[in-house]
């Protein structure tokens, strides 16, 4: 890559939420950092998914858009800079289909490390792994609060294929064959749109449903911990993990975003603040043992100085969280 050039760039899952509001930010900015170089203008980039992107970002000039099975994905990507490897079978669709799970969380990142290994420059890739990475083991005394050299025990297929994938990305670096960067994301929210497939859909639909005036159902207990993070927040960890040097990023091992720790109650409190209290009265409390039982395995607490070595912050409050998306999308 060269200045003149501009940057190549690629993200897989490019028609989801976080990978559409990610190509967005790229587009609107027309340039992007890699590895520690200096912004060069976005020569290209490459939105795959197994669905095509929204028109207003597949009608972009600068837009290619490749759809497909993960593995043809990595086949059709060309040569590229940076790849952000969002695309994934999300947690509760996993647990519900193993086979799934491991062909796209697995299978498919293998294949798109093998097609980076395969070109030259060693391209940089920043691969979303999971705070499920991390679980409470039941044969073990409570893990307490994660920091950066906890070991991740992961409790579901999820958390497994993702802590999995972290290891592939590892030793891909270690070999020189590329240059990653495993991000643990926590939950998004307040994600726009419908209700996906994820364990933790309802941190969003609890407070995005009822600000469009539409019940919405929690599916664990009232005071069950929760980890979240403002997608634009998200977004900024994202993007600087793909800038930082080398040297800066440091470990092969992933890194955890910073998080909100909150509780399915205290959000439905700060729903009362913001949007008042007949808003939060559309919260129905019906607990699903299923997604209970794969929410109560995860992580509660993090500390998480690596991140915010490099400036990366969690959300000041849910409130804060509530008031943004209700903002951002004119609610």
């Amino acid at each position: 890559m060269t200045a003149e050039a501009g940057a190549r760039v690629a993200i897989t899952g490019g028609a989801g939420f976080l990978g559409a509001a990610l190509a967005r930010r790229l587009l609107d900015a027309g340039s992007v950092a890699i590895g520690g170089a200096a912004p060069v203008a976005l020569r290209s980039l490459v939105l795959a998914d197994i669905v095509a992107p929204p028109a207003p970002l597949a009608d972009d000039p600068r837009v290619r858009v490749v759809t497909g099975d993960v593995e043809q994905l990595a086949a059709d990507l060309g040569e590229v800079d940076l790849v952000f490897h969002l695309a994934g079978v999300v947690s509760g669709a996993a647990e519900a289909d193993f086979d799934l799970g491991m062909h796209t969380n697995v299978d498919g990142l293998r294949a798109m490390l093998e097609t980076l290994r395969a070109q030259p420059g060693a391209p940089v890739i920043v691969y979303s792994s999971s705070g499920a990475v991390f679980g409470q083991d039941p044969a073990l005394p409570p893990i307490g609060v994660i920091d950066d050299d906890t070991m991740p025990r992961p409790q579901s297929s999820y958390g497994i294929q993702k802590y999995l994938g972290e290891l592939l990305v590892a030793d891909y670096t270690r070999k020189g064959f590329l240059r990653g960067r495993s991000v643990r994301l926590q939950t998004v929210a307040v994600r726009p749109g419908r209700p996906n497939a994820a364990a933790s859909s309802f941190v969003s639909g609890i407070i995005r449903e009822p600000l469009a005036g539409q019940p919405a159902v929690c599916p664990v207990p009232p005071d069950m911990p929760v980890t979240l993070l403002s997608p634009d927040r998200t977004l900024d960890g994202i993007l600087l993990s793909a800038a930082v040097a080398d040297d800066v990023w440091g470990s092969t091992t992933a890194m955890t975003f910073p998080a909100l720790t909150t509780t399915p109650r205290e959000m439905a409190s700060a729903l009362g603040r913001v949007a008042g209290a007949d808003v939060a009265d559309l919260i129905e409390w019906t607990e699903d043992p299923v997604i209970t039982a794969i929410v109560g395995t995860w992580a509660e607490r993090f500390s998480t100085p690596r991140a915010e070595r490099l400036g990366l912050i969690a959300d000041a409050s849910v409130d804060e969280v509530i008031a943004q998306y209700a903002a951002s999308h004119r609610v």
